[in-house]
């Protein structure tokens, strides 16, 4: 029988270059892209609010203002034209089948502060067993009108629970709360492997290294001189286990990464 294993990823930063809302929602607002997010810091800061909850509002507050409500069709649309790093559309395909020779059955998760509708429009949605993510609710007219879910850095760390628990529901506060003992449950952290790009992935990256699972930081190498004082804290602080280029073709640094997690993995039969 095959073990399960599982690849969880971040998405912004992770999967796709920058944030989902900046390559096509914002600018139909009108608004420049700076500008949205130094807006949502600084309501965020002056009441003492989650970050998350408050882009989620001024996204309403913006398209509410200019008559545009926001359904989920059009987020679904928006999120279609999120750019992709190179090689991911062709991961699945061969990481699954890499993970099939070595008898393990690979699951892929995503857990991102981002807009689930946004990732349902991507091209590898259907690649994914559960994305986990912020989303609205809609009024009767299919408007959003108010947030569902928020996930932020620290509550991210909740969704990992649910995987290890095989819990794919946000609502079911039971069950998560519930002790399951840790031979029994259907996936192990030990074969887990986060993927993660920044500082807001930090308390994931650190649970699942804790409870014996391994963190991947990846970065955008066309931004690395912007990005590499992060890159350089999360391996000075022990955060990850290995970085690499955001590159998911076949044969890169990152490729070469997971499948050596992998066989780890898979040859860890005390665990199975």
């Amino acid at each position: 029988m095959a073990v399960k294993a599982a690849l969880i990823y971040d998405f912004d930063g992770t999967l796709a270059r920058g944030n989902m809302q900046e390559h096509s929602f914002i600018p139909a607002l009108g608004r420049e892209v700076p500008d949205f997010w130094a807006s949502t810091k600084r309501f965020a800061e002056q009441n003492d609010a989650d970050e998350v909850l408050t882009y989620m509002r001024l996204m309403l507050q913006e398209a509410e203002a200019q008559a545009k409500p926001i359904t989920r069709e059009c987020l679904k649309e928006h999120g279609s034209k999120v750019p992709l790093f190179q090689g991911v559309r062709e991961w699945f395909g061969h990481i699954n089948s890499f993970a099939d020779q070595l008898g393990l059955a690979l699951e892929h998760y995503v857990i991102s502060s981002g807009l689930h509708e946004m990732i349902e429009g991507c091209p590898i949605y259907p690649e994914f067993r559960q994305v986990y993510a912020s989303r609205y609710l809609y009024d009767e007219k299919g408007h959003a009108n108010w947030p569902a879910v928020a996930i932020n850095y620290t509550t991210k760390t909740q969704f990992l629970f649910r995987i290890n628990k095989g819990i794919e529901s946000t609502w079911d506060n039971r069950r998560i709360n519930e002790w399951v003992s840790p031979d029994t449950r259907p996936l192990p952290f030990q074969h887990m492997i986060f993927i993660g790009d920044g500082e807001t992935d930090v308390p994931a990256m650190k649970m699942v290294r804790y409870q014996g699972g391994y963190a991947v930081a990846v970065f955008d190498p066309e931004k690395f001189a912007q990005n590499q004082t992060t890159i350089h804290k999360l391996i000075s602080a022990d955060r990850c286990n290995y970085v690499a280029p955001a590159d998911y073709s076949k044969a890169s640094q990152l490729d070469v990464t997971i499948c050596g997690i992998l066989q780890r993995i898979a040859e860890r039969r005390d665990i199975s």
